[in-house]
């Protein structure tokens, strides 16, 4: 089965550029549409026979240099550079610090404060309950504390009760965690709190109800932990689909 989506990716960014884009002169007849390898190679300041095992999956580790001239030279923006990035298995040398303390700006706070006949929260990428309004504080009630959606959904006793359809909150649970792992799988507050799931699933105070029943996948190589999805600060309100 083919894997090379770093190849499969610059093969359609080029494709989407005409030398004019680019500021280059157009010569002679082109088979295809888009830049050419060589092009490329040109704008990014690498060999051209470089950039060739790039895209055909001969070579898949650039530095985060080459990735970067990359970028520039395929005009990306900030989301697809970021993907190309990803893609790479490389990390910006520009890369502003993502693990610091997540905090709730004013005006985030007011949008939320402003749904007075719902409840609203604001969510990290690890679920972590950032800021809620009164409603959404008097439904987590329940939980001591309301603090974490994976940690009330799996470690909580309130949990079983709280979700009408318990499989299906432990489930969007693990596709959030999973969507957090592929976005920053060494944020330490990811690590922190799937390492407490794991100990604590199967400890003796949590109901073997609760236990996510072998689902895990690796967030590094060699760590098995629970894995799973939010993206940003995420704003919740009314019906969001946690399995309630």
């Amino acid at each position: 089965m083919d894997d090379n989506h770093l190849g499969d990716f610059l093969r359609a960014r080029r494709a989407g550029l005409r030398p004019e884009d680019v500021g280059m002169a157009s010569y002679g007849a082109r088979r295809v549409a888009g830049l050419r390898r060589e092009e490329v190679a040109v704008l990014a300041g690498v060999n051209a026979d470089y950039y060739t095992r790039l895209e055909q999956g001969r070579e898949r580790n650039p530095s985060p240099q080459v990735v970067d001239a990359l970028s520039r030279a395929l005009r990306l923006d900030a989301d697809a550079r970021a993907h190309l990035y990803r893609l790479a298995g490389a990390t910006p040398n520009d890369q502003p610090s993502v693990h610091a303390a997540e905090r709730v700006s004013p005006s985030l706070r007011q949008l939320v404060d402003g749904y007075p006949n719902t409840p609203a929260f604001v969510m990290s990428r690890t679920l972590d309950l950032l800021a809620v309004n009164a409603l959404a504080d008097a439904l987590y009630a329940p939980f001591e504390p309301a603090d974490n959606l994976a940690r009330m959904t799996f470690l909580d006793a309130a949990g079983r009760n709280f979700y009408t359809d318990w499989d299906r909150a432990a489930q969007a649970t693990f596709a959030n965690l999973r969507e957090a792992t592929g976005f920053d799988p060494d944020n330490p507050r990811l690590r922190e709190l799937v390492r407490t799931l794991t100990e604590r699933s199967f400890s003796p105070d949590v109901s073997s109800r609760n236990r996510p029943f072998g689902l895990c996948c690796r967030v590094a190589p060699g760590d098995d932990v629970f894995a799973g999805e939010a993206a940003g600060h995420e704003v919740g309100h009314g019906n969001v689909d946690h399995g309630l």
